[in-house]
């Protein structure tokens, strides 16, 4: 909500909650190594940043993820991926010892994050392939305008 002032915005609900799954995302990955503060710390810039695309950048590119998806879990999981080395750190109540290197942690995180990225991607444009071949991808515009229950499915799902 605080975000979503910044930017100019008035502070909702969604965003309140939105920002809270962002946080719960991006500490899942350092769940097991973070003390609090570090999860704290973790879960508020991953809202922020999540926040930042999904009302900045995602108009900018112009796709379509109308639950905002990938703005907040996508987001909220690379910030978390990452971020688990620094939660690590002893200062924000982590397990490191005096042998611990950040940097050199933090590269490997960024490094595992680029493998999940391009996994992800490749797997999901072979699905997505596989899927447009079988249903021809996208409805209509016109059938989008109506409404995928009536022009897809022959019914209305509220009675209006």
């Amino acid at each position: 909500m605080l975000t979503e002032k910044l930017l100019g915005h008035s502070g909702s609900m969604l965003g309140a909650c939105s920002g809270a799954i962002a946080g719960l995302v991006a500490v899942t990955p350092a769940a097991g190594n973070s003390g609090p503060f570090g999860a704290i710390l973790l879960g508020a810039i991953a809202a922020v940043l999540a926040c930042l695309f999904v009302m900045k950048v995602k108009p900018k590119l112009g796709f379509d993820d109308s639950l905002d998806v990938f703005g907040i879990h996508g987001v909220g999981g690379i910030v978390g991926s990452i971020g688990t080395a620094v939660t690590m750190l002893a200062v924000l109540g982590g397990p490191a010892g005096d042998d611990y290197v950040l940097m050199d942690q933090l590269w490997i995180q960024v490094k595992s994050v680029l493998v999940a990225i391009v996994w992800a991607g490749v797997g999901s444009a072979i699905a997505f392939s596989i899927a447009k071949a079988i249903t021809g991808g996208r409805v209509s515009p016109e059938i989008e305008r109506e409404g995928l229950d009536l022009g897809e499915h022959g019914e209305r799902a509220y009675n209006m």
